[in-house]
């Protein structure tokens, strides 16, 4: 059996964004326009700083490139959850792995990420992390 992974990118429930070397953003699935509300035509092109909090872009950026440079992250296998944004302006909670991209000289060229909406998830922690928290003080 032979699988069209353009069409299983495509179709996937989460976010499939690509970056070149320099950030730019290369790839973005149909997930990511519903995940962050952005179109494609509005992504391709961009960086990636429109969907990261002001507070995290220059941090973000600086990994970015540590990454470029050394071909290496320390996120391709470990789920990463960080805060994100949404096109109106919500704040999101994504989880997300990456993977670098190498070209036939073994050069880091691109960043694929694989990302997810876990806004509801971490939501709900957060909210039965605050109610322990009270429910341990009443003991007290």
């Amino acid at each position: 059996m032979e699988i069209n992974f353009a069409k299983l990118v495509e179709s996937i429930g989460d976010a499939v964004v690509i970056s070149d070397a320099q950030g730019i953003i290369i790839y973005w699935n149909p997930a990511a326009e519903r995940i962050f509300g952005f179109s494609k035509t509005e992504a391709i092109g961009s960086t990636m700083d429109f969907i990261i909090p002001e507070r995290l872009r220059h941090r973000h950026n600086e990994g970015y490139e540590h990454s470029m440079q050394t071909g290496t992250t320390r996120y391709g296998d470990k789920l990463l959850t960080v805060p994100a944004l949404h096109k109106s302006g919500k704040p999101l909670s994504i989880a997300f792995t990456v993977s670098m991209i190498f070209d036939e000289n073994h050069k880091a060229v691109a960043v694929a990420a694989v990302i997810r909406d876990d806004t509801e998830r971490f939501t709900e922690q957060r909210a039965l992390k605050k109610r322990i928290a009270e429910l341990e003080a009443q003991l007290q």
